[in-house]
């Protein structure tokens, strides 16, 4: 499945934040979303806004050791960090296709180490260092934003 993509650049944490706030707001119920980059990239800091869509106010931690967090009453958000498992067997022991809820969203950091579990149909992020707090963010859509995603991310106020 071929993927539409847009790159986006933040200048700071907020700004990350607000980009995934942002993003939080286009996806549909039972989207996953894959978030891969390098350790301190700004994946939980996208999340964080993604979550404070989904669960205004509420406190947001990552997940690294419990793996799973689960925020929101209307729609449920789950976060999980993959960070700290490394045999995809371990993935699977988590019961992580309950977590692609149909009726809820979920963010994956670490995604790549479980890349065969994913869903096809999904949003990809991968997040990158680009100097000081500045960000460079790769948002690709297999099918599950809908059209005129890449107009409204792009056109953003993120400052």
């Amino acid at each position: 499945m071929n993927a539409q993509r847009v790159l986006i650049e933040t200048q700071s944490a907020e700004e990350t934040e607000r980009l995934g706030h942002s993003l939080a707001q286009m996806l549909p119920r039972g989207a996953v979303v894959a978030l891969r980059g390098e350790l301190a990239a700004g994946k939980t800091c996208l999340v964080r806004g993604m979550a404070s869509f989904f669960a205004p106010g509420e406190l947001v931690t990552s997940p690294t050791f419990t793996l799973v967090n689960e925020y929101g009453a209307t729609i449920k958000f789950y976060h999980m960090d993959l960070y700290r498992l490394t045999d995809v067997r371990e993935i699977a022991d988590l019961g992580y296709e309950e977590l692609f809820d149909p009726d809820g969203v979920c963010a994956i950091e670490w995604a790549d180490r479980a890349e065969n579990l994913l869903p096809q149909r999904r949003v990809d992020v991968t997040l990158e260092h680009a100097g000081q707090d500045r960000r460079r963010v790769t948002v690709a859509n297999y099918g599950v934003l809908t059209e005129g995603w890449v107009d409204i991310l792009t056109r953003l106020p993120l400052s």
